[in-house]
């Protein structure tokens, strides 16, 4: 049986394999794949994606066309008969596809460990910022300033800042990512970690938990402010114990949003809720579960925060988290008291 002569068609195949490749990679480079930068980590990510991209589209192009080529090229015609030619291997060939590959492999692995290494650095002059997670929400501090927990993440433009990580002892593994910083890591009960970002685009943004941590994770979001110097320094300012009233029930309304409390507790006074309603709570007296009655005064809406399970409202489930009192200081629950005390 004679031998085909198969150098036309890998001529061939090797210019569909070009335009199809080029025409892919061009495609691909167009998608938005990920949110906007915003982290000068964030443009080494995307450097080794691209990368990637065109890894993806030219192995892409080189196994569809092959495939297709011979598919079309190789199939039996009318009244062909013969078997197709018998190969034995092709050890040229089976090197090339073994050797390529691993090259391929192994240079995007050194491109990943120093992306790595550059986003886990330390810098100089870092910030310092404490962040807890609970189930479910976060809370940020800022021990080199003085601010013990806010509900919003405050950081300066271009300032290197290092993220020390925890959840709360009681609690579940959540994780910590905003898209447009891309970088990400999980929070672990007892376990320290950190994260390293330079914030390099002023603008709002919103942390996701990205681990599946209950029945409130789809909820369990912060909000995150990358400002200028002389606005995060003013904010700093700001960040002083207010001893006036309506202050403290403005700033008590905002943890009460940031902390997720109404996914429980209504402030209008409709029943049926998962916990008991605030509104009109402050000064009236409640029934408990054990048959006694209490008033709702400061100390016992305090005890309430940090253990819920002590007094429980009759007609209501003891399944409030009781992890708020390793969450939120003595200052924010006073906040959050003289927000109740509002709705009258």
């Amino acid at each position: 049986m004679e031998k085909r002569s198969y150098g036309k068609h890998f001529i061939i195949v090797a210019v569909i394999i070009l335009i199809t490749a080029v025409i892919t990679i061009v495609g691909l480079g167009r998608v938005r794949w990920m949110a906007a930068p915003a982290t000068t980590q964030a443009h080494s990510v995307d450097a080794l994606l691209g990368i990637e991209l065109v890894a993806i589209g030219f192995l892409f192009a080189l196994v569809m066309v092959f495939m297709l080529y011979s598919v079309v090229a190789f199939r039996r015609r009318n009244g062909e008969e013969t078997d197709g030619d018998h190969f034995e291997g092709n050890t040229k060939l089976e090197i090339t596809w073994t050797v390529l590959p691993l090259i391929t492999v192994l240079i995007l692995a050194v491109l990943g460990a120093r992306g790595l290494a550059q986003a886990t650095g330390a810098q100089a002059d870092e910030v310092a910022v404490r962040v807890t997670a609970f189930s479910w929400g976060f809370t940020f501090g800022y021990p080199e300033l003085g601010i013990d927990a806010t509900p919003v993440l405050y950081l300066p433009v271009d300032q290197p800042i290092v993220l020390d990580m925890n959840s709360v002892d009681t609690d579940v593994i959540h994780d910590f990512w905003v898209p447009e910083f891309r970088v990400k890591q999980d929070l672990v009960p007892g376990v320290p970690t950190q994260l390293r970002i330079t914030p390099n685009k002023i603008g709002s943004y919103k942390v996701l938990c990205d681990e599946l941590c209950g029945t409130g994770h789809t909820n369990m979001q912060a909000r995150v402010e990358v400002v200028s110097s002389s606005d995060f320094d003013a904010w700093v300012a700001e960040q002083q114990p207010s001893t006036d009233p309506a202050e403290m029930a403005k700033l008590g309304e905002e943890l009460v949003a940031s902390q997720g409390c109404a996914a429980c507790h209504n402030v209008t006074g409709d029943p049926g809720g998962i916990g008991p309603t605030w509104k009109g709570l402050f000064g009236h007296e409640v029934e408990l579960a054990d048959g006694t009655t209490a008033t709702a005064d400061e100390a016992y809406i305090h005890e309430s925060i940090v253990d819920p399970l002590a007094q429980v409202v009759t007609g209501y489930q003891p399944i409030m988290p009781a992890s708020y009192g390793d969450v939120l200081t003595d200052q924010q629950i006073d906040y959050i008291v003289e927000y109740i005390k509002t709705l009258h």
